[in-house]
């Protein structure tokens, strides 16, 4: 088997597993399990506390004492043995810690497979920005397969979406052992401070008001799209409530709906270039925050009926809302920061969308659509959804007239080749 299939194979159930339960966990808390949507916020915070903790220390790890694929594989492994257990678990905390548990060995693997990815190409003479976009492609395809899986095979609702999640899990565990070696780097020098080892260093671009509007808004943005994660396969499922929408595609088939989101998102990858130069990195972003407004303000006029094109809409408005924020937001830290700590800078952008956005999200969302938007059990969605646009208006009016930035076409050029 060629380098480039067997990387392609690692991408591919990298994103499988996370595909298989991600989505459609709601349905499993709320309709199998019956449990509150407080706590259901909290479960989805894990994911940004483990991308807080986690990716650092296990990129310390890789660097200085083992190889990256073996620490990739044990990864792996850990995490699907947590989600084999899963499925035992009877009361809300106790699937907190052992999901947080799950979590805390899958999402430093996100940033890990990327590593590997890299470290074999070059050692084989690939050319990475050639060889490795088409690579990285079928991991959202195996996230789409998964998602299609649960659905087709009846366990959107079911605990068998963990068993699917975990055994990928372990094979894909196995199998990185059998990948090229990835051996320490030792990239660290040994006389770096804590600080530095831990890429803390890259705090300091708090100091200067463009960066810390950025990676404020960064955080707003992981949290619009944590609700979309949490609630969208929910929010189409519970159509089923209402007699004469029971049947129809929407709740039936409600997962290879939202899958809709994963394939725009592959396409409007390939927009990115165009719009950067036409546009610049600003005017990219701030098509992103509108369109998480149209994603959520879609949904709350959506309905299986006539209001099925708004549904179908949304996800594809998904694609751009996703890719050119987290895109064109890596680009902006290529081109601004220092290359002395330009990686820190990529991962605390990370920290800060995937991380820090990611778990505040997930917890107060949880708390004020318990609150406020939840009567008798039943949940108000057109209103849940409006609330989200609304807050998605209120980041991309205030990021407007906050954050400045001049478009120099040159600087995207040179990054984009």
């Amino acid at each position: 088997m060629s380098i480039k299939l067997r990387l392609t194979l690692m991408s591919f159930l990298q994103f499988f597993v996370w595909g298989a339960w991600l989505i459609t966990v709601g349905n499993y808390w709320f309709v199998t399990k019956q449990w509150s949507g407080a706590e259901f916020g909290a479960i989805f915070s894990t994911l940004g506390l483990s991308s807080i903790i986690m990716p650092a220390l296990t990129g310390i790890i890789a660097d200085k004492f083992i190889n990256a694929e073996k620490l990739y594989g044990i990864l792996h492994i850990l995490g699907g043995l947590a989600l084999l257990y899963i499925p035992q678990v009877d009361n809300p905390t106790t699937f907190y810690w052992v999901i947080f548990g799950a979590m805390l060995c899958y999402m430093p693997t996100i940033s890990l497979s990327n590593s590997v990815a890299y470290n074999i190409l070059k050692n084989n003479n690939f050319d990475v920005i050639k060889v490795f976009p088409p690579i990285r492609v079928w991991g959202t395809i195996g996230f789409i397969a998964a998602m299609w899986l649960t659905n087709l095979s009846g366990n959107k609702a079911s605990a068998n979406m963990f068993y699917i999640s975990a055994v990928s899990a372990v094979i894909l565990g196995i199998y990185s052992f059998s990948l090229p070696k990835c051996p320490p780097q030792k990239l660290i020098s040994e006389n770096a401070t804590l600080a530095q080892k831990l890429g803390l260093d890259a705090f300091k671009l708090f100091g200067t008001y463009k960066m810390a509007l950025f990676f404020l808004f960064s955080m707003f943005l992981g949290g619009a799209l944590q609700l979309t994660n949490m609630y969208g396969d929910v929010y189409l499922s519970e159509f089923g409530k209402i007699p004469e929408y029971a049947n129809s595609i929407i709740v039936t088939k409600s997962t290879l709906i939202m899958s809709i989101s994963q394939i725009s998102e592959t396409l409007f990858i390939l927009a990115i270039p165009f719009f950067l130069r036409r546009f610049g990195i600003k005017q990219v972003m701030l098509i992103s925050m509108f369109a998480w407004v149209l994603r959520f303000g879609l949904f709350a006029y959506g309905n299986p009926a006539d209001g099925l094109w708004m549904i179908v809409m949304s996800c594809i408005v998904y694609g751009m809302a996703f890719d050119f924020f987290n895109i064109s937001g890596s680009l902006f830290v290529e081109t601004t920061t220092d290359s002395k700590i330009r990686s820190s800078a990529q991962g605390l952008f990370m920290m800060m969308s995937n991380g820090f956005g990611a778990f505040f999200g997930g917890l107060l969302s949880g708390i004020v659509i318990d609150k406020f938007f939840t009567h008798d059990g039943t949940r108000d969605w057109h209103n849940i959804w409006l609330s989200f646009a609304g807050y998605a208006l209120v980041i991309a009016i205030a990021f407007a007239v906050l954050f400045k930035h001049k478009h120099d076409p040159e600087a995207v050029a040179n990054v984009s080749h």
